[in-house]
């Protein structure tokens, strides 16, 4: 016979995404010459939340509020998840290194040619790779991976921010994740398809989940540079 939920699970994946605001708002009222980017970071990203019916449930299957996510795949905490891990991966860097993006000169490197294509690299990656026969989650992560590479092929400037990107936001993820395992002990072996996964768990952690935080550091830490041609002062 399955186990009944806790009813307090079923508000869990709301207050996990609720919670990555709270620093996201920290960061925006403490550090006003940042905002812009923030904010415009924030937006563009936030639109990803809409696929989440392409993980749910082959990637996990949470609670949600109102159970949309299991009746239509759709959900309002992704689109809040996205939307504060948006701004907060563009800015990291800038904020512990005190950059700011300023507009590149005029003259443009022969490789910035391929400006539009290095922009689009995940964008077009990731739906060939999805009808190869594994986890969601894989095409999400080699896809970011695969736009992180070709940003610094590109835009050779970046590429510092990039892995530098990629471990802060891997470490600020990671927070999130522990946070979650303690608050809300065996949440993740019930919600996360694990038996889909590779099946390695770092304290209690999935794999995925860790690659997923540097993937997505290492692509998004650059975005607003790479879109809108700024490099740091």
């Amino acid at each position: 016979m399955e186990q009944t939920i806790p009813p307090y699970w079923n508000h869990i994946w709301l207050l996990w995404s609720a919670a990555f605001l709270l620093p996201w708002l920290a960061l925006f009222l403490a550090f006003p010459r940042h905002r812009k980017v923030m904010r415009q970071a924030s937006i563009f990203t936030m639109p990803f939340g809409l696929s989440e019916p392409l993980f749910v449930p082959a990637y996990w299957n949470p609670p949600t509020l109102f159970a949309l996510a299991q009746r239509t795949g759709f959900d309002i905490e992704s689109l809040i998840f996205s939307f504060a891990i948006g701004g907060v991966a563009a800015v990291l860097y800038n904020i512990l290194t005190a950059s700011l993006p300023v507009p590149m000169p005029e003259t443009h490197h022969r490789r910035h040619r391929y400006h539009r294509v290095a922009l689009l690299t995940p964008a077009v990656s990731f739906p060939v790779l999805l009808f190869l026969p594994w986890n969601p989650i894989y095409p999400a992560i080699a896809s970011m991976a695969l736009g992180a590479l070709a940003t610094i092929s590109c835009r050779p400037d970046l590429t510092k921010k990039t892995f530098i990107g990629s471990a802060l936001f891997a470490a600020y993820y990671l927070v999130f994740m522990v946070g979650l395992t303690l608050t809300a002990p065996g949440y993740i072996a019930r919600v996360w398809n694990l038996g889909a996964l590779s099946g390695v768990l770092i304290h209690g952690i999935p794999l995925e989940e860790l690659l997923f935080g540097a993937a997505f550091g290492a692509y998004w830490s650059s975005i607003y540079e790479h879109l809108t041609w700024r490099r740091l002062n």
